[in-house]
């Protein structure tokens, strides 16, 4: 599902447990949860009463269990929206689209991002620093253009892959310190944003601090 949702412009980040899985989704910064029902440790029905005694963000509960009471307590926990299994990715990729619309968030995200004088225009595919167009690669510019959009926020090495791959980083990959490397230096001569190193969880894109 994330290789399929990828394709219509959504940024995935993907737990497989559930305390890991309601730990991301309050953090912030995310649009909607797809909530399987069956997870390790916390099952669906325990992540989202927790997720609503602390968001509003939109949850679409996925499970096998299609018994109509099972529906009706995901919904009246707060799900806003119920999709039994086995359903095909076009039916999960509409229900998407309409409980973002419900929402007030449309079917995608704003087009320019800004962030620490960093701003991004994802349909063009461009990018400037401080008002000065930026020369960046395409997978730098992929890396960016998540950056800002969830500046604030610590990006997982596993959701910079999910993006740029379709997969969960490994670790002993290089290539992706690589190009965050090469990101720092574009921006280091600039007094805005820069990318700080969370160990062993991520990236953060924050102010620079004063000196």
């Amino acid at each position: 599902m994330a290789d399929f949702l990828v394709q219509y412009g959504f940024a995935i980040s993907a737990a497989h447990d559930g305390t890991n899985g309601l730990a991301r989704a309050l953090e912030g910064g995310y649009d909607l949860v797809i909530l399987d029902v069956m997870l390790p440790v916390l099952d669906g029905f325990e992540i989202l009463k927790q997720i609503r005694r602390r968001s509003a963000v939109p949850v679409i509960m996925l499970t096998a269990r299609t018994a109509q009471p099972d529906r009706i307590a995901g919904l009246n926990a707060g799900a806003d929206d119920y999709l039994p299994k086995p359903f095909g990715p076009e039916e999960l990729l509409a229900r998407m689209r309409a409980v973002l619309r419900r929402s007030g968030q449309g079917n995608a995200p704003p087009r320019i991002a800004e962030a620490g004088g960093v701003r991004v225009d994802s349909d063009a595919r461009e990018a400037w620093i401080e008002d000065e167009p930026a020369a960046l690669t395409a997978i730098e510019f992929d890396i960016l253009d998540f950056l800002v959009r969830a500046a604030g926020r610590v990006v997982s090495r596993d959701e910079l892959s999910a993006v740029l791959y379709q997969r969960e980083s490994t670790p002993y990959e290089r290539s992706l310190d690589v190009h965050i490397s090469h990101l720092r230096k574009k921006l280091e001569s600039h007094a805005g944003a820069r990318i700080r190193t969370v160990r062993g969880v991520g990236y953060l894109l924050a102010a620079r601090e004063s000196a």
